[in-house]
């Protein structure tokens, strides 16, 4: 009893929270600013009064962790093995020029500009992704810090805001067909509201094919996170003493909550559970991720993470926009526009 109580105030302040970032985020375009990037926005805001109170801190911290990944877990039954297949081989192959344009460009950009390899590889794996539900997902892979969560977060909504508005404007200016701007925007588009916002602003064909598309980009999320378990892992290795390279605790390096990700799609494949319940799981999980960005937002000092400067922010404007590019060239060289 005395362990719920340690964690109650935390979390029921997050909670609340929560719900006031999907109350605000009705009162703008549908799709334009989620509930997400509020609860980041407010929990960076009171912070500085959340972090005097020593009796939200446990269940702030089981929110930004745990409840974080509950969230990526219940995503896996909104996701199914098939819809791979559904969008085609060109789709794929366009995801593939993305992926390597948002991870290879973000590796080299990053040194570039001497940031840190955490923060650099949360800004490429929003970018490449899917904007905060990858950049959660890799987080406590790597044992990123909170204020990179925010920052990669904060720079991949800004663009994201960018091409909600200009997406439509674009694809019509070249004269892109439904299923082409589907594909454009499902690849190139960060997160996922605003991959809807963007498709249905050109029209109900293209807002569903974009979907499509972007629901199947976020299967990349499992590679992703097994490949950067591994690079974690090697940094730990070489920055340990000597004869500590052998005591790596596997368990503390595997995301095994991943394999539950993956369950969760294979079940939803499977058909052998009714939409009702796919549906509500669909809604916990973004309340969920709502919550975990609201604490990560209340841990936040924002005149800590604002010393890491503008180059951060530059990173994901260049990355996104090299996606954007990259994404476009490949579907012309497909044929797909």
């Amino acid at each position: 009893m005395k362990c719920m109580k340690r964690y109650a105030w935390g979390i029921v302040l997050a909670g609340a929270l929560a719900l006031v970032a999907n109350y605000m985020a009705g009162f703008v375009p549908k799709g334009l600013i989620s509930g997400g990037v509020f609860a980041l926005l407010i929990g960076m805001a009171v912070n500085p009064l959340i972090s005097k109170a020593s009796v939200f801190a446990p269940g702030i911290q089981l929110v930004s962790k745990q409840v974080l990944r509950l969230a990526i877990v219940l995503m896996g039954l909104t996701l199914g093995f098939s819809q791979v297949l559904e969008v085609g081989r060109y789709s794929l192959i366009v995801m593939c020029f993305t992926l390597l344009a948002a991870f290879g460009g973000g590796h080299a950009l990053g040194k570039a500009f001497g940031m840190h390899w955490k923060l650099s590889s949360l800004i490429s794996a929003g970018t490449g992704i899917c904007g905060g539900s990858a950049i959660a997902a890799i987080a406590p892979v790597i044992d990123a810090e909170d204020r990179d969560i925010a920052y990669a977060v904060s720079a991949t909504f800004l663009f994201d805001i960018l091409m909600v508005i200009l997406f439509p404007i674009a694809g019509r200016y070249f004269g892109m067909s439904d299923m082409g701007f589907g594909l454009w925007a499902g690849t190139a588009v960060n997160d996922t509201s605003s991959v809807a916002a963007a498709g249905y602003a050109f029209s109900d064909a293209a807002g569903a094919y974009a979907m499509i598309v972007k629901l199947t980009r976020t299967l990349s999320i499992v590679p992703t996170v097994l490949i950067f378990s591994f690079i974690q892992s090697r940094a730990q290795r070489k920055t340990a003493e000597e004869n500590t390279a052998d005591q790596v605790n596997i368990g503390k390096i595997f995301p095994f909550f991943i394999l539950l990700f993956l369950g969760m799609v294979a079940v939803k494949s499977s058909g052998i559970l009714p939409a009702s319940i796919t549906s509500k799981a669909l809604v916990i999980s973004k309340f969920c991720m709502v919550m975990a960005l609201g604490a990560i937002g209340m841990k936040t000092n924002f005149k800590e993470m604002s010393r890491s400067g503008t180059k951060p922010m530059m990173h994901g404007f260049l990355i996104s926009a090299l996606v954007v590019v990259v994404s476009f060239l490949a579907q012309m060289a497909l044929g797909q526009l």
